[in-house]
């Protein structure tokens, strides 16, 4: 029910109005009155009406000045305007504050009523469009989700121009005008209880995504689940390093207020045009390769990787630079754990890089480093229920391999290509795993389908994922995203009651979860290509 406030300093003027129009029964409340505008603009705070109506001559405070204070605090306000003066100035200063009718006096409560609800069609009508928005905006997330991961992909791939990535960016909100830029990759992992896993990593990735909201000169692109992606951009270098501190300083205090939560950090060099991001999101994936090999819950900048491994000495084998057997091991294990297919070059040279490359000139010692790697990768395939088999051909030969790590650069080389087929055997495997998942995921769909609140985030909550990395498994795996899955079952029970129901379209649409009969006749016309009233008279043909 729409709330009316009058502003009236006639008292007999303001009792007639108030009491000869039955406000309840035409759908109004009539929420209050005053007799000038002083009086009114603190009760019209508190009361928030959706219609008000003021005469414009009044002590203390007139109309005017009364609607231009309402129209400030409460610009959704409509505003009638009663004057007894018909005078042009009057109407042109009314508009240009934003009254939305302006009515001369004397006027009969008929004629004020039919005004009166010609306005409150205007706000209904209003109303209805932005739930349509809304819905709309919901709806178009997903969308936005998916493009702005293809922008980053284009953006770290180099393969599209400035002027189409300045263009694309624009098409969904994002502006890289700058003059310099700087990409630092991050990611923070849950290391508690392997059951609490995938909602505890949904709940950092939300609490990461609301903090980089906030971010003025920072873009943020979920990776998921290799983390996030962070463009600074800035005019200077020292803008920009103040820019990234600031940063890091944020995601620190985030995430050292949780228990159970490990994070690295991996920041490029700073460059000075749009098409060199690439060369700083290489410098970046460099430094965050070195989390399985540096100590956790630190951010370290490309420049500073030779801080962190001193160089090889010369002559023979040097035992200072030989990790054990363990403890190698484990760094091998690590990443096939949660490596990246992009990070295995970067993470294989700085593997033998720890093992020194005077060491890997000798025969023997290229021979036992590629045997251990090699027998982890057989011991890491025994763990998911597979063997050797799945590598291809030349990846299962061991002494084919040892032969050809002649030097190394080769070493290096073997070791990278057998650890992308693992890779991708473990995605693969991955991917089968989330099947079932994603079963939830649709039985939960068709079981709260006619739920009007049903979005991508409501869903991926409910299996434990964030929403970016749902909505790209879920993609790649059906063929069609959330949003599309979702009102394909929606349509579809839609047709079914138009063809095998009396019901009406309204209450089809309301059915299937479109509140709106308005959205739901946009949708159905859209995706069927005719109106679910169309569509209901075929069964008459």
């Amino acid at each position: 029910m729409l709330k009316v406030f009058l502003v009236e300093d006639e008292i007999v003027m303001r009792n007639g109005i108030k009491k000869s129009i039955p406000w309840e029964q035409e759908g109004f409340q009539f929420a209050g009155e005053a007799s000038d505008g002083e009086l009114a603009y603190p009760l019209i705070k508190r009361e928030m009406p959706d219609i008000l109506i003021t005469d414009i001559r009044m002590p203390f405070m007139d109309g005017l000045e009364l609607s231009r204070l309402v129209k400030k605090e409460l610009p959704q306000i409509k505003i009638i305007i009663l004057s007894g003066h018909n005078e042009f100035e009057y109407a042109k200063t009314a508009i240009s504050i934003g009254v939305t009718d302006y009515l001369l006096k004397p006027i009969s409560s008929a004629k004020l009523l039919e005004a009166v609800k010609k306005v409150g069609a205007i706000i209904e009508k209003e109303r209805e469009q932005e739930k349509m928005m809304e819905r709309y905006r919901m709806e178009m997330e997903e969308s936005l989700l998916l493009e702005k991961q293809r922008l980053w992909s284009a953006l770290a791939s180099n393969r599209l121009s400035t002027a189409e990535l300045l263009e694309r960016g624009q098409s969904i909100g994002i502006d890289f005008t700058a003059s310099a830029y700087q990409v630092m990759l991050f990611r923070a992992i849950w290391t508690g209880e392997e059951a609490q896993l995938n909602k505890k990593t949904a709940q950092i990735c939300e609490l990461i995504q609301k903090e980089s909201e906030n971010w003025e000169r920072i873009l943020s692109f979920d990776r998921s689940p290799e983390g996030w992606a962070f463009l600074a951009k800035g005019e200077t270098a020292e803008e920009i390093a103040e820019i990234m501190q600031s940063c890091r300083e944020r995601l620190e205090k985030l995430l050292q207020s949780m228990d159970s939560v490990e994070y690295f950090g991996g920041a490029g060099r700073i460059v000075f045009r749009l098409r060199d991001i690439r060369t700083s999101y290489l410098g970046a994936a460099k430094a965050f390769s070195n989390r399985f090999f540096a100590e956790q819950n630190q951010i370290v900048c490309v420049d500073d990787l030779e801080k962190l491994h001193p160089g090889t000495a010369d002559g023979g084998i040097d035992i200072t630079q030989v990790r054990s057997k363990h403890t190698s091991n484990e760094l091998l294990e690590k990443f096939l754990k949660n490596g990246t297919m992009e990070e295995v070059d970067s993470f294989m040279e700085e593997y033998f890089h720890g093992v020194g490359e005077q060491n890997c000139q000798s025969m023997l010692f290229r021979q036992y480093t590629m045997m251990n790697i090699f027998f982890t990768v057989s011991d890491f395939l025994k763990g998911m229920q597979m063997g050797i088999d799945q590598l291809p051909e030349e990846c299962r030969d061991i002494n084919q391999m040892v032969v050809n790590a002649s030097s190394f650069e080769t070493v290096c080389s073997e070791a990278a290509k057998l650890f992308k087929e693992t890779l991708q055997i473990r995605d693969g495997h991955s991917m089968r795993r989330y099947s079932v998942l994603l079963e939830e995921a649709r039985s939960f769909i068709r079981q709260n389908y006619q739920r009007e609140d049903m979005s991508l985030n409501t869903v991926a909550a409910q299996v434990n994922m964030s929403p970016s990395y749902f909505s790209a498994v879920f993609s790649s795996e059906m063929g069609q995203t959330f949003v599309e899955y979702l009102t394909s079952v929606r349509l579809e029970k839609a047709k079914e009651l138009l063809m095998c129901t009396s019901m009406r379209t309204a209450e089809i649409g309301y059915e299937v979860g479109y509140k709106d009969a308005h959205y739901f006749s946009y949708i159905f016309k859209k995706t069927v290509g005719c109106s679910p009233k169309e569509y209901k008279n075929r069964r008459k043909e």
